[in-house]
């Protein structure tokens, strides 16, 4: 397995893992920073660091079963924004990248059309992902996706 990539949250930023396809349907990831600002919101307390909203149609709570492990080449069924609760997990693309994520790392799965991506779970079952789907609208970022 590949070295679980570190860093992911500061107090300024969280860094997702972006998924994409290029034009040539080859498959890529790169690290995409969500800024931070800080809101008040509670009366007696310091504030919190909080992202822009997004908007999104629906979301769910998933749990990956025991023995499901690798899942082969596939494309989400629409762009998603997917916060891992529980476990790590380990993604590869086309081009070859294979990057380990932690538990409470934050996914951008965009890569609709294109060769896909692998994805590695623990073979206990304990990981769960939370599925927020077509949340990516308001993000402005680099690649060819």
């Amino acid at each position: 397995m590949a070295a679980i990539s570190g860093g992911r949250a500061t107090d300024e930023r969280v860094t997702c893992l972006r998924i994409f396809a290029d034009a040539n349907c080859e498959t890529h990831m790169e690290d995409v920073d969500i800024p931070l600002q800080p809101r008040k919101l509670f009366k007696d307390n310091p504030p919190l660091r909080l992202s822009d909203n997004f908007a999104a149609s629906w979301c769910n709570i998933c749990h990956v079963p025991a023995g499901m492990c690798e899942v082969d080449w596939h494309n989400p069924p629409r762009r998603l924004l997917v916060p891992w609760l529980t476990g790590e997990v380990e993604f590869e693309t086309s081009d070859g990248d294979i990057r380990r994520l932690a538990a409470g790392s934050v996914v951008m799965a965009e890569d609709t059309t294109g060769k896909g991506h692998i994805s590695r779970h623990p073979p206990e079952g304990q990981l769960v992902e939370k599925r927020i789907r077509e949340a990516l609208g308001a993000f402005a970022v680099g690649g060819s996706g």
